[in-house]
């Protein structure tokens, strides 16, 4: 299990789906080679560099955290059950409600439509709050999501990071 990246009162708690096995065996989120969270959020204005995997913590001082929904990592994260990702939803709201950030920037549509049962969920600003934060979605910054080149990608985040 990979700890979270977490502190009270964060302006954006971004929120993946589940650890890869990759992430797993180096203890960093989004540390595979290729998936394109780091990248994103240097261009998309969070970061003043793009920093690598292992220096995750920095984010902290940034105003910024990680979390995931499902603490179970995976190979891929279709491998994970519909009730895996509902346990998850109830689960990170309970640590939104104890660490109250401004935002849950969420990577990963299909995944919170499961969670959270809005099935007709889109990228960007989300009219239902998670706790006391504001949701937004995020596209996956997965190597494996072809629907988002790392410049689009880059815009969502972006778009995210104008909205604060």
């Amino acid at each position: 299990m990979i700890p979270d990246v977490i502190a009270p009162g964060l302006d954006v708690l971004f929120c993946g789906i589940n650890p890869g096995l990759f992430s797993e065996k180096t203890g960093h989120h989004f540390a595979r080679p290729g998936n394109r969270f780091w990248p994103a959020l240097h261009l998309g204005g969070f970061t003043p560099r793009q920093f690598h995997p292992s220096e995750q913590d920095e984010l902290l001082g940034l105003g910024l955290g990680i979390t995931n929904i499902v603490a179970r990592p995976s190979a891929r994260a279709d491998e994970l059950t519909a009730d895996e990702l509902r346990q998850g939803g109830v689960e990170l709201t309970e640590r939104v409600v104890k660490y109250e950030p401004n935002v849950v920037a969420i990577v990963g549509v299909t995944a919170y439509r499961t969670a959270f049962g809005r099935k007709k969920a889109q990228v960007g600003p989300q009219d239902e709050p998670i706790g006391p934060a504001r949701v937004w979605l995020l596209p996956n910054p997965s190597g494996l999501n072809a629907h988002y080149q790392l410049p689009a990608l880059a815009a969502e985040f972006d778009r995210l990071r104008q909205s604060l």
